[in-house]
Order: structure tokens, then sequence, then C-alpha cells
């Protein structure tokens, strides 16, 4: 067995050993950690612009990797879409979102470079994971534009990549399949590799903490303040003067 075929049959199990122990060692041991340490606080003005574009533009991206990835070729074969169909929206769908999420990625660097308090705010542990993410996410947008022929010549990772992927969740690794795959695809697969075994140590892992419950929690009761205990307005009685 050739050593890439070993590569890629092996360190995607390591990798998701160091994800899935970490994530539970980091909720164990530091549930006060768990948290994005908003800056919001000290600067909101980019905030409001970047965290929307980067939030919505990933989570077309994560949809986007699930389609590509998890359903078989065979599936959309049957339902009579071409490969040249899949491609295309696969491109116009894959382009936009990779865009937005770069854009949006690149302003919260902006942000946190040229914002004196939340450059202060900002450890070695960010600058790493920022670094990490932004290489991937490049890297992505550059296998969407390698893969669909734009640039190079047009691949087809839905007999390589996705298989290999498949592969790895029933235990039977395929490397020699993504040994298979051009070098854009290993250096995005890489580059994915290294941010989800860095992941559970730094603030992505507030992702598993999405507030989804508040959608569905009861409706919150106000009251005024001005009502005494008696039901009664304290209006009606002699205010007490204050500062």
């Amino acid at each position: 067995m050739a050593v890439g075929e070993l590569f890629w049959d092996i360190v995607p199990y390591m990798t998701l050993a160091i994800f899935v122990v970490g994530t539970w060692w980091r909720y164990r041991y530091d549930k006060f950690g768990w948290t994005t340490r908003s800056s919001q606080l000290y600067e909101h003005r980019l905030l409001r612009i970047g965290s929307p574009l980067f939030h919505f533009g990933i989570l077309v991206v994560i949809v986007g990797h699930v389609i590509g990835l998890v359903i078989p070729q065979s599936w959309t074969d049957a339902i009579g879409m071409s490969e040249h169909v899949y491609h295309v929206q696969a491109l116009v769908l894959g382009a936009i979102a990779g865009v937005a999420t770069l854009a949006g990625a690149l302003i919260l660097v902006y942000r946190r470079r040229t914002r004196g308090p939340v450059f202060t705010a900002t450890t070695w542990n960010d600058k790493l994971m920022y670094a990490v993410l932004l290489a991937a996410i490049m890297a992505g947008l550059a296998t969407t534009l390698l893969g669909s022929g734009v640039v190079g010549e047009e691949s087809n990772y839905r007999e390589t990549v996705s298989p290999w992927f498949r592969s790895i969740w029933i235990l039977q690794p395929r490397g020699d399949l993504m040994a298979q795959a051009s070098l854009a695809f290993h250096i995005h697969v890489a580059i994915a590799l290294i941010l989800f075994a860095l992941w559970p140590f730094t603030r992505l892992v507030h992702a598993f903490s999405a507030p989804v419950a508040y959608l569905f929690r009861p409706y919150i009761v106000y009251r005024s303040r001005d009502e005494a205990r008696t039901g009664e307005l304290l209006g009606s009685r002699p205010q007490r003067r204050g500062w």
C-alpha cells in the first residue's frame, strides 16, 4: 500500500478521535471557557456586517458539502440530473456561499486587527484558528473552480472524494480513491482535517451551543415596574423624590 493511501486511511480516524475526545474533555473540564468570548461590547458596526455574512455563508457551505459528500452520484442520476447540471448548480451556489463566507471572515479578521480593544482580547489560539479557517475557505473556493472546469480540467470528485468520505464512516476506508483525486482536493481535505483537530480547543466549540431551544421556549411575561405587589399602581401614590 502506498504512503498516500495509508495516510488517507489512518489520519481521518486520528482526527476524528481528537475531535470527539477533545470536545468531551473541553465540555467536561472547561465549561466556563465554552464560549465565543464575544467582543460585541468593544465594536459592533463591523461585527453586524461580517458575522451574518460568515455564518449564513458557512451554513450554505455545510449543506453543500453534505449533499456532495453524502449523497451518491447514482441518486442524482436516478432523478434525471445530469453531471453537467449538477456541476453548474454546485459551482453557482458554492461560489456565492464561499465568497460570502470568505468576505465575512476577512471582515472579522480586519476588525480584530484594526480595533484596539478587540485586538487586545485576541489570543494566539484565535489567530491560529482564523489562519486555518481562512486557508480552508480559500482552498474550498479553489477546488470549486478547479473541479467544475472553470479553471483547468473538470474533475468529478463524486467518484473519488465522496466515496472515500463515506467509506470512513462505515469503517472500510478507501484511501486509494482519495489518492486518485487532484492535488487541490488533497490540500483542501488536509486543511479541513487540521481544522477539525483544532476545533475542540478553540472558540469554534460554540457551534455546538447554538440556541435552538430559544425557538421553542415559553413566552416571558414582563410586568411594569409601576405595579405594586397588590396590583395597585404606584403612580397613584405620592412619589418620593430621588436624585
